[in-house]
C-alpha cells in the first residue's frame, strides 16, 4: 500500500467513532453491557487501526499531505476548508489518543459495570461509552485539522465531552451537587481560554487573510510583531485554559468528579494536551515573537512547580495525580515554550502512558476497597459508617491484597519520578536538558519541580500499598477483573519501554517529527543532566520513604507526617494555597452579588417592564381592532371615510 492510497483514510479516524455512537443508539439497548462496551472499543481500535496506517504512509512520503473532505463555508475573503491535514506531528497525536483510548475504553467495561448496578440505570453505561466514542472523535477533529477553525470545532468539543463526562455522576458529592458543580467549573473555566482562542484567530486572520495552516505559519515571521504578540499571548490564555497552567487551573483537580476512566482520558490521553499540541503547532508563529515564548516558557515552568507543591499534601489518591498532571504539563508547555518541541512531545507520549497507567491504577484500588467495604459491611449486618474509598487515609497493606495493581502501579509511579530506565526518565531529561541550554533559572525551577515529583509518587505508594491496613476496607479488599488488569499491564509496558521512542544515539521521534517542525532547541541527551536528574529523582524517592515507608501510619487518624514538620505551611499545601477561595472573593462572589443586585431593578424592573409594556401595548392594540370588527357595513364605511379624509387632508398641508 502506498501513501497515496492510505492518505485518503485519514477522515475515517473520525468517522469510526461516530460510527460507534451510532450504533450504539439505535441497537445499544438489545446489545446489553457486553455489546455497547464492545462497539465503543472496537470504534476506538478502529480509529487507532487507521492511525496506523496514516503512520506507515508517513514512513513513505513524510513531508504529509492536506487532503480536502468538503468546502465548509466561504464569505467575503474568508474561505475556510474541512481539511485533514496529515503529518508526523498530527498522526502522533493521532495515534496515542487512540492507542491510549483504546484501552481506556476496555478498562471501562469493568469499571463501568459496578456503576450501572449500583445506580439501577442500564442505559447509564450506554450513555458512558457514547461521550466515550464522542470525546476520542471531537479530539481527532482537533488534532488532524488543516486550519484552525477546524480545530476549534474539535476544542470545543472535547470541552463539551469533558463536561458531559466530569458530571455523569450528576447526582454524587456534596449535597447531591458536588459532580455537577465540578462539571460546570469546568466548563467555564475552559470558556475562559477559548475566548482567548477566537481572539487569537480573529487577529490572525485580520493579519494573514487566512486560518489554513499551510498559510498562515509559512508567513508568520511577515507579520508585526506586535500582532504576532498578541496573537501568541491569547493562544497562551487558551492553552492555560485547557492544559489547566497557571493561573486557570483550578478546574482540573474537581474533575476527579468524573469516573476513574474518565479522568485517566482527560489527563493522559485527550484535552489537556490540545494546549501542547497547539503550541507545537503555531511553533513558527511561537518562534518570531520572542517575548511570548518567554511567556510561555515561564508560565509552563511555574505551574510545574507549583502544581507539584500540591500534590505532596494531598490525601484523596486522585487528586495526588490530578496535580501531578498539572506539574508535568508544566513541563510540557514549558519545552515547547523554549523551542524543544521534540522534548515536549517525547514527554506528553510518555506521561500519556504512565499517567493513563496510574489513573487506571488508581480506579483499580478504589474498585478493591469497595469491594472490601462491601464485604465488611455485609459481615456486619450491613453497617457501612463513613467510608471514602479514595482517602489514602484509610488504604495501606495492598500489596499483598492486590499485587497486579501493586506492581503495575509501581512502574508507573517510577515513570513518573523519572527513575532510569524507565521512560520518564529518558523524556524529562530531553526538557531539563534543553532548559539549562535556555535558561538556568527555568532550570533550577523544574529540578525543584522533579525533586517534589519524586516525593509525592513515595508518599503515595508508602501511604495506598505498604504497610498495614488502616481500615475494613483496606484490609479485606480483593484484586480486579482481568478486563481492568490486563489493560494496566499493557500500559505497565509502555511506561516501562517507552523511552525507546527517542533513545540516545537513536533519536527516533526527534527524526520523525523533524519532516513537520523545526525545534527551535535541539535538546539531545545530556549525561550530566541526566545524572542529576536521577539523584534528585532518587532522593527525592528517598525522603518519602523515609518519612512514609520506614514507619508506616498505623491508624488513618494520626497526623502526616509532613504536617508534624511542616506545621501551618501543610495546611496552605492542602488548601492548594487558597486559589480557589481568592479566586471566589475576587471574581465568583462579587459577581454573584452583583446579578443579586440588579436582578430586582434591572431584570425584573427595567426589562420585564419593557417586556410586559410591549406585551401590554401589543394586547390594547388588539383588544382595539377586535372592535372595531363588529360586523356592521355602517361602521367599515365610516373607518373608510375617516381614512379618506385623513389622507387628503395629508396631501393638502404637503
Amino acid at each position: 500500500m502506498t501513501a497515496e492510497t492510505l492518505f485518503p483514510l485519514v477522515p475515517w479516524v473520525v468517522l469510526i467513532p461516530l460510527a460507534g455512537i451510532l450504533i450504539n443508539l439505535l441497537a445499544g439497548r438489545a446489545l446489553g453491557e457486553r455489546g455497547v462496551g464492545l462497539v465503543a472499543s472496537l470504534a476506538a481500535l478502529g480509529s487507532f487501526a487507521v492511525s496506523v496506517l496514516l503512520a506507515v504512509g508517513l514512513a513513505q512520503q513524510p513531508e504529509g499531505q492536506s487532503l480536502l473532505l468538503a468546502r465548509w463555508m466561504s464569505i467575503g475573503s474568508l474561505n475556510v476548508d474541512w481539511a485533514f491535514r496529515v503529518d508526523t506531528l498530527s498522526v502522533t497525536m493521532m495515534l496515542v489518543v487512540s492507542g491510549v483510548g483504546t484501552l481506556i475504553h476496555i478498562y471501562s467495561i469493568g469499571y463501568m459495570h459496578d456503576d450501572t448496578r449500583h445506580n439501577g440505570d442500564p442505559a447509564r453505561f450506554r450513555r458512558f461509552f457514547l461521550y466515550l466514542n464522542l470525546f476520542i472523535a471531537a479530539m481527532m477533529v482537533l488534532v488532524s485539522a488543516d486550519n484552525y477553525l477546524m480545530m476549534f470545532v474539535g476544542w470545543e468539543g472535547v470541552g463539551l465531552c469533558s463536561y458531559l463526562l466530569i458530571g455523569f455522576w450528576f447526582e454524587k458529592g456534596e449535597a447531591g451537587l458536588g459532580n455537577a458543580r465540578a462539571a460546570k467549573k469546568a466548563f467555564v473555566v475552559n470558556r475562559i481560554g477559548d475566548l482567548g482562542f477566537l481572539i487569537a484567530m480573529f487577529t490572525m486572520f485580520w493579519a494573514f487573510g487566512s486560518l489554513s495552516f499551510g498559510e498562515v505559519l509559512p508567513r508568520a515571521a511577515e507579520a508585526a510583531p506586535a500582532v504576532l504578540l498578541a496573537i501568541t499571548l491569547f493562544f497562551l490564555l487558551a492553552v492555560t485554559g485547557k492544559s489547566a497552567q497557571l493561573p486557570l487551573f483550578t478546574w482540573l483537580p474537581d474533575a476527579m468528579a468524573g469516573p476513574t476512566p474518565v479522568s485517566a482520558l482527560i489527563h493522559a490521553a485527550t484535552m489537556v494536551t490540545a494546549g501542547v499540541y497547539l503550541v507545537a503547532r503555531s511553533l513558527p508563529i511561537l518562534a518570531a515573537a520572542p517575548a511570548a515564548q518567554s511567556a510561555v516558557l515561564w508560565v509552563g515552568a511555574l505551574t510545574a512547580l507549583f502544581a507539584a507543591t500540591i500534590a505532596v499534601a494531598q490525601t484523596d489518591i486522585k487528586r495526588v495525580l490530578a496535580f501531578s498532571t498539572i506539574s508535568q504539563l508544566g513541563f510540557m508547555v514549558a519545552a515547547v515554550g523554549m523551542g524543544a518541541v521534540v522534548a515536549g512531545m517525547f514527554h506528553l507520549i510518555t506521561h500519556a502512558f504512565f499517567k493513563a497507567l496510574l489513573f487506571l491504577g488508581a480506579g483499580s484500588v478504589i474498585l478493591g476497597m469497595e469491594r472490601g467495604h462491601e464485604r465488611h459491611a455485609q459481615a456486619h449486618d450491613g453497617h457501612h459508617g463513613g467510608f471514602d474509598p479514595q482517602d489514602m487515609r484509610f488504604m495501606g497493606g495492598l500489596r499483598s491484597r492486590m499485587p497486579v495493581t501493586f506492581w503495575v502501579y509501581l512502574i508507573g509511579g517510577l515513570a513518573l519520578a523519572g527513575v532510569a530506565p524507565l521512560s520518564g526518565f529518558f523524556s524529562k531529561d530531553e526538557i531539563l536538558a534543553a532548559a539549562e541550554q535556555v535558561s538556568p533559572a527555568v532550570f533550577v525551577v523544574l529540578l525543584i519541580a522533579a525533586l517534589l515529583t519524586a516525593f509525592y509518587v513515595a508518599r503515595q505508594l508508602a501511604l495506598v500499598f505498604f504497610g498495614r491496613g488502616r481500615s475494613e476496607a483496606a484490609r479485606a479488599a480483593t484484586e480486579s477483573s482481568p478486563v481492568i488488569t490486563v489493560p494496566l499491564g499493557i500500559l505497565a509496558a509502555l511506561a516501562a519501554v517507552g523511552g525507546a521512542l527517542n533513545l540516545p544515539g537513536s533519536h527516533l521521534l526527534g527524526d520523525w517529527l523533524h519532516h513537520t517542525v523545526e525545534p527551535l532547541v535541539e535538546a539531545g541527551f545530556n549525561p550530566l543532566t541526566a545524572g542529576i536528574a536521577l539523584v534528585i529523582a532518587l532522593a527525592g524517592l528517598g525522603l518519602g520513604w523515609l518519612l512514609y515507608g520506614r514507619s508506616p501510619l498505623t491508624r488513618a487518624e494520626e497526623p502526616d507526617p509532613l504536617a508534624v514538620r511542616l506545621k501551618g505551611l501543610f495546611t496552605w499545601l492542602r488548601r492548594k494555597w487558597y486559589v480557589d477561595e481568592i479566586y471566589n472573593a475576587l471574581f465568583v462572589t462579587p459577581y454573584t452579588r452583583l446579578s443579586q443586585m440588579l436582578a430586582g431593578p434591572v431584570d425584573q424592573g427595567l426589562i420585564d417592564g419593557v417586556v410586559n409594556g410591549a406585551g401590554g401595548m401589543a394586547r390594547l392594540l388588539g383588544n382595539l381592532g377586535r372592535s372595531l370588527q363588529n360586523g356592521y357595513v355602517r361602521s367599515y364605511a365610516l373607518i373608510m371615510l375617516v381614512g379618506v379624509a385623513l389622507i387628503f387632508t395629508f396631501l393638502l398641508a404637503r
